[in-house]
């Protein structure tokens, strides 16, 4: 395939790397690119056999042809979150303020786009809202494809949200649930990509994608002093997510009571993950809004920015922290 290809697709061009950047890293390409090779067809075959066929319309595309990229960051991810903390705790913290207000309004226009490329191709494509299968609206697929691998890369993304927290040397912020709900969605979009990347699973992104508008429209404001005075709807933020898993679960409840040709599968996993997820948030939400939480609020009033509001996104001490060997600190004056 050309770069130049009219029919490309961005995510298509971008996996085109040049075979010299290779030799930049030690290794001779031909033994490592055969071993790899050997390792993904093993892993296909595995997933195969016990999820059935993959979807072929998005072969090719970027990040999506195999497991291991995916896998790979989120080890890395996880190598961070473990290693950062460490690595900062004799350093002075990184205020991060331009490019904090940079990279939530970026997050804020990529969500307000997918959430309002979801809807319009939800309604052209007339979806149901009780069960959708994945190839029964035909263009409209393709463009809810196209919008859920943004979707997917978007998790990818946010993974700064923890090395913002990490630079910040906010560290009571990478609690349990913070952690777990970042590195279990890029992988489990990864998988819905290959199998599922239409149909019925366009809900819960379509919600999440509107919460996120919220989200970090809210981080990019609370980015900038003069507006913290102002924001006052961090705790609803958390209700609309609790909201949003409420109503996933019963959207999902319907494909399985009357189901159609989405994977039974597929529904009951993601009934499950929302599950989890309630179960998190509810305990990390009576733990921030009860008494004790409103105390420990007011030691962190000055703390707002991205990385360290305490009620969003359960971005909270009331987990455990993965760090608590921290150094005790002045509060920044930004």
């Amino acid at each position: 395939m050309q770069v130049d290809d009219p029919n490309a697709e961005p995510w298509m061009v971008m996996r085109m790397i040049p075979a010299g950047l290779t030799l930049l890293v030690g290794f001779n390409p031909l033994v490592t690119g055969f071993k790899m090779e050997h390792f993904d067809a093993s892993l296909s075959t595995y997933f195969k056999a016990l999820l059935g066929p993959r979807d072929t319309r998005v072969k090719g595309w970027f990040l999506l042809d195999n497991y291991i990229p995916t896998f790979i960051c989120s080890v890395i991810y996880l190598l961070i979150v473990w290693l950062g903390p460490k690595y900062m705790r004799n350093k002075q913290p990184f205020s991060c303020r331009g490019i904090l207000v940079v990279y939530n309004l970026g997050l804020t226009l990529l969500s307000l786009y997918m959430f309002c490329e979801l809807v319009t191709g939800v309604w052209e494509g007339k979806y149901n809202f009780f069960c959708q299968g994945t190839r029964t609206a035909g263009e409209s697929d393709m463009k809810i494809i196209r919008v859920l691998w943004w979707y997917y890369f978007s998790k990818l993304i946010e993974f700064m949200d923890t090395f913002f927290f990490i630079l910040r040397k906010n560290n009571h912020q990478i609690t349990v649930l913070h952690v777990y709900h970042h590195a279990s969605m890029l992988n489990i979009w990864w998988f819905v990509m290959n199998w599922v990347p239409c149909g019925h699973s366009y809900f819960g992104a379509t919600l999440n994608s509107f919460i996120h508008v919220l989200m970090y429209s809210y981080y990019g404001l609370s980015s900038v002093p003069s507006m913290r005075p102002y924001l006052w709807w961090k705790k609803y933020i958390t209700q609309g997510q609790l909201l949003q898993f409420v109503l996933t679960i019963i959207q999902t409840s319907c494909g399985v009571i009357w189901p159609c040709t989405f994977p039974l599968g597929w529904l009951y996993f993601q009934i499950g993950y929302m599950i989890s997820l309630i179960a998190l948030f509810t305990n990390f939400y009576i733990q921030t809004y009860n008494k004790k939480g409103a105390s420990r609020r007011k030691d962190h009033l000055k703390d707002h920015q991205n990385g360290s509001v305490a009620a969003v996104n359960g971005h909270t001490n009331s987990f455990s922290p993965l760090e608590n060997n921290v150094k005790p600190r002045k509060l920044r004056k930004d």
